[in-house]
């Protein structure tokens, strides 16, 4: 068997699996999508939101990029944010990163990566705004899991200066915006941040017009 058929023949196992405990699972998936969640997370393959949370297909919405980065200038993470927003209508909002990432630890270099440079610059600019803070820890483990948690803070910041969040918590009071971070080495998740629906933030980036 060549290795990427191992993956059609799990899926086999795992689709008679389900029905033999649920004969109507996949028919109730392929008739409505209601989570009330969207996870934006890192692509890092250690870290599965369906398997870390212990929910179900159908129960979590999903956006993973290189260190689960909310950037306005994004529209694929925008085009999910809206559709999960204004038409699954969740109820949390949830970004998650995880210790160890790759992806911040890159942007704490001077090196070149390429094309993934002009992705990682707005990890820097993270690392710019808290730079006195992190650089203030003695150990680089300890420097990089706290940018790591800054970063998910300040994406979540980031969410509330969009207006299709904004938009949201004036209409109908969600969704509730969570900042939590992932273990590696324990497989728990950390709560570090979260602003609930109406979270005053600054006027700058309010929008009147909504």
């Amino acid at each position: 068997m060549k290795p990427y058929e191992k993956l059609l023949s799990e899926n086999k196992a795992w689709a008679a699996e389900r029905i033999a405990h649920d004969p109507e699972f996949f028919s109730r998936l392929a008739n409505v999508q209601s989570p009330e969640y969207l996870w934006i997370g890192c692509s890092d393959s250690r870290v599965p939101p369906d398997q870390i949370t212990g929910t179900n297909p159908g129960e979590i919405f999903i956006h993973r990029n290189i260190a689960n980065m909310v950037v306005h200038t994004d529209l694929n993470m925008l085009s999910v944010l809206q559709y999960a927003v204004e038409v699954l209508k969740v109820k949390h909002v949830i970004v998650c990163g995880h210790y160890g990432c790759g992806g911040v630890k890159a942007a704490m270099t001077h090196q070149s990566f390429g094309i993934i440079n002009k992705w990682l610059r707005n990890i820097k600019d993270v690392y710019r705004f808290h730079q006195e803070e992190v650089n203030s820890l003695k150990s680089e483990e300890d420097r990089l899991n706290k940018l790591i948690e800054l970063n998910v803070k300040e994406q979540v910041m980031n969410l509330a200066k969009t207006s299709i969040i904004q938009k949201a918590w004036k209409e109908s009071h969600i969704p509730h915006l969570h900042g939590w971070v992932y273990g590696l080495d324990d497989g728990v998740i950390k709560p570090i941040f979260e602003m609930t629906a109406n979270t005053p933030i600054d006027p700058i980036y309010q929008f009147d017009n909504l």
